[in-house]
């Protein structure tokens, strides 16, 4: 693993619990991706959750943002989000993994 992903989610207050179900959920839908090493979701505070990402190759991320968890994403984005999603692209400078 080469590259990743972190995206910044805010959830509107009320959607807290439903965007915080959507990403547990997306686990699954993860691990359907075989060009994505590894994908973590996790919650900030009340309302900030994110997603944090690994692939080996361009290609492979590419393939992800253009998956069911990014159109899930967007698609929440529109009613359940207070703004659109942070995602930004980064290289991965040390791994420490099992």
């Amino acid at each position: 693993m080469k590259i990743g992903l972190l995206a910044r989610i805010e959830a509107k207050p009320e959607y807290a619990d439903k965007v915080e179900a959507m990403l547990r959920d997306a686990a699954a839908l993860a691990e359907q991706e075989p060009h994505t090493v590894t994908w973590y979701s996790f919650r900030q505070d009340a309302t900030t959750f994110g997603v944090f990402d690994t692939f080996d190759d361009e290609a492979g991320r590419q393939a992800h943002l253009q998956g069911a968890i990014a159109a899930a994403l967007m698609g929440a984005a529109e009613t359940m989000l207070s703004a659109p999603p942070v995602i930004t692209p980064v290289d991965l400078l040390g791994v420490k993994a099992k």
